[in-house]
């Protein structure tokens, strides 16, 4: 069977195939060599190309960590490694450092360093009504475990994280083990939030969310100490140059799976990889700009694949971009447009985002020219069984948007207080100026020009209506018409 993976491979590696077969010792030189081992233009810039494809996740995902954990400078800085940081408020504009953020769910996050030990995450037992979920992603940005409403239900647990190759069992006490498919990964925990006047009853959850050392757990003493080491520093200035040198820091700490093997060895060829130390100023200028045309090469296929990933749904991608490591089954472009659209999204069965940048004519929508409504017709609202949202983002940096109403997006747990039609329908006014005060309760406000809308579909419902499986599932999303 041809899979994606095999189109993947044989589109990013096709001109390495005359080259590999002509001069078989070339498999064993890297472009740190002697200008007469190189690759050659075409290899190396293939090899380049599919580099970027296969590590544009891990890359981003260093970025956020460096901006989370290892960066106090940041703005965006959070909490130190292995430990919990519980966020009672909900992302606003003055969140930067991860595209597309969810403003639906209070955040609680924990980035784990799992090189001494594994690690204990403890969940409180919640009330049944209120949606939560704990999320395992690690450095490949592979969802590789859940826990919550619907994985595990509302009830109190303790769960294992382990490291890769961990072979210890998991003693009384535990409920679950986990294991992180890199020795860095990133918990995520979302805690539904009704309204503003719930926010108390939100930190009454996360004050019983746990994060601690094994050893902890069992009573042993503290966390085990690890080597200390420095981090790079990520810049996203020169993130366009330099990709390649925080992608060879970052496989440091990801050992390759077994899919993943024919993509390392092509990497390590031009000096990326464990134990490589790779830095593109020290190669020559020729071949910075082999690796760098390759890098531009998967860019612009990132870039295509990201806007036309999964199927079209009156005018909206609807797809499943994101799970764990047999779900990609190396579909590196798969990956990376997910990662692109929005990191560390979920599985399909936690939730799946609808989204769109065009309206229902296909034009791209642009609050700075034009108005636009959404209308859900009677029983037409998201079948979910927790909740569902509509969030509004620039569509350049994919933030959310300033407005005089501090609205960011619009969801199901505000029905009470929007308006229906006569007919029941539930019409929502997009555009970036009030549309008058008897509207108002249904407004979302966009930027002042390029809009990026995503809707959440969190646990959604199975059986009819639905939105699975993405993109063939017997719910659409309704289309989005230009008004004036």
């Amino acid at each position: 069977m041809f899979t994606r993976r095999d189109m993947l491979r044989t589109s990013a590696l096709a001109a390495l195939a005359p080259v590999l077969a002509d001069t078989p010792a070339l498999a064993q030189t890297s472009l740190a060599g002697n200008s007469t081992s190189r690759p050659g233009f075409f290899s190396a810039r293939t090899i380049a190309e599919a580099g970027y494809i296969y590590g544009l996740p891990l890359v981003m995902n260093y970025g956020v960590m460096n901006d989370f954990v290892l960066n106090r400078k940041s703005g965006q800085w959070k909490a130190p490694f292995n430990t919990l940081l519980n966020t009672a408020r909900v992302f606003t504009p003055r969140d930067t450092a991860i595209p597309t953020p969810n403003s639906d769910t209070p955040y609680s996050m924990a980035w784990l360093d799992l090189r001494a030990e594994p690690m204990v995450v403890s969940v409180p037992e919640v009330d049944p009504k209120r949606y939560y979920s704990v999320q395992f992603c690690d450095g490949n940005t592979y969802n590789y475990g859940y826990v919550g409403s619907r994985a595990t239900g509302s009830r109190a647990g303790n769960y294992l994280v382990v490291p890769p190759r961990w072979t210890g069992a998991a003693p009384a006490g535990i409920d679950g083990v986990f294991r992180s498919g890199t020795y860095f990964s990133l918990v995520i925990f979302r805690t539904q939030l009704f309204d503003a006047s719930d926010i108390d009853n939100v930190k009454k959850v996360q004050a019983g969310y746990k994060v601690q050392p094994l050893a902890s757990f069992l009573g042993k003493g503290g966390a085990q100490p690890v080597r200390h080491f420095r981090f790079p520093a990520f810049s996203r200035e020169r993130y366009g140059t330099e990709f390649f040198d925080y992608l060879d820091f970052a496989l440091r700490f990801a050992p390759a799976q077994p899919e993943e093997r024919w993509i390392r060895q092509e990497l390590a060829r031009i000096g990326i990889g464990p134990g490589r130390n790779f830095r593109i100023q020290d190669l020559s200028y020729e071949d910075q700009m082999e690796v760098l045309a390759g890098l531009k090469d998967g860019e612009r296929k990132v870039e295509e694949a990201a806007a036309t990933i999964g199927a079209d749904v009156n005018g909206w991608r609807v797809a499943s971009a994101f799970g764990d490591a047999d779900f990609f089954h190396g579909d590196w472009l798969l990956r990376a447009a997910g990662a692109k659209l929005g990191i560390y999204g979920n599985d399909a069965a936690e939730a799946v985002y609808p989204a769109t940048r065009t309206d229902s004519d296909g034009q791209a929508l642009d609050g700075s020219k034009h108005r636009y409504t959404i209308t859900f017709p009677r029983g037409g609202l998201p079948p979910v069984n927790a909740f569902w949202s509509v969030t509004m983002y620039d569509g350049k940096t994919q933030l959310l948007v300033d407005n005089p109403i501090n609205r960011y997006l619009i969801n199901s747990p505000m029905l009470p207080s929007l308006k229906t039609g006569p007919d029941g329908s539930l019409t929502l006014y997009v555009q970036k100026d009030s549309p008058g005060a008897d509207k108002q309760a249904n407004w979302l406000p966009a930027p002042d020009g390029p809009i990026y809308l995503v809707m959440r579909l969190y646990w959604p419902s199975e059986g009819v209506p639905s939105i699975l499986p993405p993109g063939r599932g017997t719910w659409q999303p309704p289309r989005i018409v230009r008004a004036a």
